[in-house]
């Protein structure tokens, strides 16, 4: 007979009394902000549960605030918590209106929610901490950078009157660093570490036993690894002849990124860059492209591959045709595709339709989650299942790729309920389902490659030994980089216990960071202390924010120097000060790209027609960090001043952007301007020779000038589409390649 826990605020016969739970949650209560790590299914959401029971219970009037990374893992809260809590319990996420959610947080006492919803609504001042006793993060070991939790564990700590923080995870890096950052912006001074092992635990813990598929690369992949080998070989000598690397010894994807950076760099900080220089960044995205290539033979599928080199031969970058050209390159690529119709795959595939057909005929009720982290190799295993009658899923995220749309969150939900039911015995999913997705526990993990990551490697395996003992397998390919990833993640995941026991040795305390609430201190993105004078409780400034700006973290930035935001939708721009001040944002990554798509032209133009005082701000340490020749930004630059009479002011990060509109705010401020401001929610009606340019402009290698003379030539859009290439050539700029794309683009049968 089980032994439940009873509390006034728990509902009878829910929680099964186990001691290590209980003695977890009056530690928490008792030694106050507190991060458990423990291994996936040993119970840390009735660990949560237990202590918010107790919370309620002290601070009668008081909410419970918890957060998780994904809307998924918010409902499946929603739901524990209703199932544990004699409360009122609601979930808030981005799908509900802003007024709808002001009003569930006022009825409700806990509230399950994702963090950016929360972060914007107290960016908004919807609602605020005060109330809240217990502030629960799941998965905190999102809390880096400038991941919402680690603002919103500030905003709690300033604001509300009963602070108590508990997170929850897996891990919390394997780093030492990483485990002081994440410990640090939740602001605990207690971590908790349990594992299976743990006499308490054991006795409820399923052992998950982990097993190795060792294969070898077929004759035919060898054939296509020695081409792409030989192919890595030249660019490499070639480099080292230029003086870019030192030896021709196989140098890691991250050392090749390094050094394409620091190309790049000096690109950037010459006015007049050497040859060698555009010839050495080109050939190192080849041997990114190369080395991408290798992993993917050698961890992955034909097919996968296949679908790589297609996408490559479609690029027109210098770098893309390089390649192409290459008689050994192009050889691995007519290898592949030779293969492929053969049906001749990487031996893996061949191994797991073997050991899950072997799992099915044992038990025809058995659950398989096969995880790849490439959706190509997901597609390729969800067909070869087909192949053989096997009940097979597929799962993968919300964004779509080429000639593969994406699973919306209605048809996630649809397939995980698909695989809980009886008819479907397999899973297959990339990193997805690794966590924030409500799965049912599984017989059997099956790893199609082992991943770098011991975060990712602890979460794939708590996907089984839930209910009962699991099994997880893991295939690997022999002497190729499936071996070095999984070395590097048990590196990794042995470091992690190390420096969590270490670290918990050292007793975290970070100054008591909660005791009080004047002494928390505020830290813009950066972990630059902010200045105190800047903060304050009464907001000196009203900004308008586009709400597309959301995503950026100007708004936080701004809320933490004490501005009023309004996020509006702006026809024009991206923030407004007056009626007269509009500012188009730009990141130096998208003012580049603006440039080469040329919306950079047309947003000026908007913006230089919709008000009296326009402002363009662009954001970054490096104007000339790009892809583009520094006289193409310069060009650019001058345009924008001189020709559409824009001033242009720079700031090194998002921070001294929202420091450089708060200024912005005051000076307009003390000119005691209190003419109301009027958001710009669509741009002025564009005339019909504007409209006509714009469709000229966007006409491959057509500029204003070009468009121009276009039009005068032909007097109108559709004579120029009609026309043939000889006549396009006799417009003055108009060459024989220009005419050519013009008559493709215009001119060719469209096919998807």
């Amino acid at each position: 007979m089980k032994n439940w826990i009873e509390h006034e605020y728990l509902n009878k016969n829910v929680i099964e009394g186990r001691l290590y739970q209980q003695n977890l949650a009056m530690s928490v209560l008792k030694k106050g902000n507190t991060m458990i790590v423990a291994p996936t299914a040993m119970g840390k959401t009735v660990i949560a549960a237990l202590v918010s029971a107790e919370r309620l219970k002290h601070y009668k009037n008081s909410k419970i605030l918890i957060l998780a990374p994904s809307k998924p893992l918010t409902l499946q809260h929603e739901h524990s918590f209703k199932k544990f809590l004699k409360a009122s319990v609601t979930s808030l996420t981005g799908n509900d209106k802003p007024s709808d959610r002001k009003k569930l947080w006022n009825e409700n006492q806990v509230i399950c929610a994702t963090p950016q919803t929360i972060e914007s609504d107290i960016i908004s001042k919807e609602y605020n901490f005060e109330d809240i006793s217990l502030l629960i993060l799941d998965e905190c070991h999102h809390a880096v950078g400038s991941y919402s939790y680690v603002y919103l564990a500030q905003k709690y700590v300033q604001q509300a009157k009963n602070q108590l923080i508990l997170g929850l995870t897996a891990s919390p890096g394997w780093e030492e660093s990483k485990i002081k950052e994440v410990s640090h912006n939740i602001y605990v001074n207690e971590i908790i570490i349990k594992s299976e092992d743990d006499a308490d635990v054991a006795p409820y813990f399923n052992q998950v036993q982990t097993k190795w598929i060792k294969v070898k690369l077929t004759e035919e992949l060898k054939e296509i690894k020695d081409l792409l080998s030989e192919t890595l070989k030249i660019r490499l000598r070639t480099l080292k002849k230029l003086g870019i690397i030192d030896s021709i010894s196989k140098p890691s994807k991250r050392e090749i990124l390094v050094e394409q950076k620091r190309l790049q760099q000096k690109i950037a900080s010459s006015s007049n860059p050497k040859k060698e220089y555009f010839t050495g960044v080109s050939i190192l995205t080849e041997v990114i492209n190369i080395m991408h290539s290798q992993e993917l033979l050698e961890t992955q599928s034909i097919k996968t591959l296949n679908n790589y080199f297609n996408k490559l031969e479609k690029k027109k970058t210098k770098a893309a045709k390089s390649l192409k050209n290459d008689y050994k390159f192009n050889k691995a690529v007519l290898l592949t595709r030779r293969y492929k119709q053969q049906d001749i795959d990487h031996p893996k595939m061949k191994r797991l339709i073997e050991l899950l057909n072997q799992i099915i005929d044992d038990d025809k009720k058995s659950k398989v989650i096969v995880f790849s982290q490439f959706r190509d190799t997901t597609k390729s295993i969800y067909e070869n299942c087909n192949k053989n009658n096997l009940k097979a899923l597929r799962f993968y995220g919300q964004a779509s790729r080429e000639n593969d749309k994406g699973l919306s969150q209605k048809k996630q939900i649809e397939t995980i309920n698909a695989f809980k039911n009886e008819d479907y015995n397999i899973l297959i999913s990339t990193s997805v389902a690794e966590e924030g997705i409500d799965i049912p526990s599984v017989d059997y993990v099956i790893l199609y490659e082992p991943v770098p990551s011991e975060i990712r490697m602890i979460q794939r395996k708590g996907r089984t030994g839930r209910k009962h003992s699991g099994e997880m397998f893991i295939l690997m390919t022999k002497g190729t980089l499936d071996e070095s990833y999984y070395w590097s993640s048990q590196r990794k995941e042995k470091a992690m216990r190390n420096n969590v026991y270490n670290s918990h040795k050292k007793e975290i305390t970070l100054e008591n960071y909660v005791a009080k609430k004047e002494d928390v201190k505020v830290y813009d993105s950066n972990k630059n202390k902010i200045d105190t004078k800047e903060v304050s409780d009464k907001a000196e400034v009203v900004i308008y924010v586009d709400y597309r700006e959301k995503n950026s973290n100007i708004m936080r930035e701004l809320d933490k120097i004490n501005c009023e935001v309004k996020v509006r939708t702006m026809g024009v721009g991206d923030y407004q000060i007056t009626d007269d001040i509009i500012i188009e944002r730009k990141t130096i990554d998208d003012f580049s790209k603006s440039i080469t798509d040329k919306r950079l032209y047309q947003q000026a133009k908007e913006l230089s027609n919709n008000c009296q005082k326009p402002l363009m701000i662009i954001e970054g340490e490096n104007i000339y960090h790009t892809f583009l020749h520094p006289n193409a930004i310069r060009g650019a630059l001058a345009t924008i001043a001189l020709d559409f009479k824009i001033p242009i002011i720079q700031t090194q990060n998002e921070t001294d952007t929202a420091f450089m509109l708060k200024r912005i705010a005051l000076r307009e401020k003390d000119k005691d301007n209190k003419k109301p401001v009027s958001i710009r929610t669509q741009t002025k009606p564009v005339t019909l020779p504007e409209q006509q340019l714009f469709i000229t402009e966007s006409l491959p290698g057509i500029g204003p000038v070009s468009a121009k003379n276009l039009l005068r030539h032909f007097k109108n859009v559709k004579n120029i589409v009609n026309a043939s290439k000889n006549e396009l050539k006799d417009v003055e700029g108009i060459g024989e390649k220009t005419a050519t794309n013009i008559i493709d683009v215009t001119q060719r049968e469209f096919k998807e």
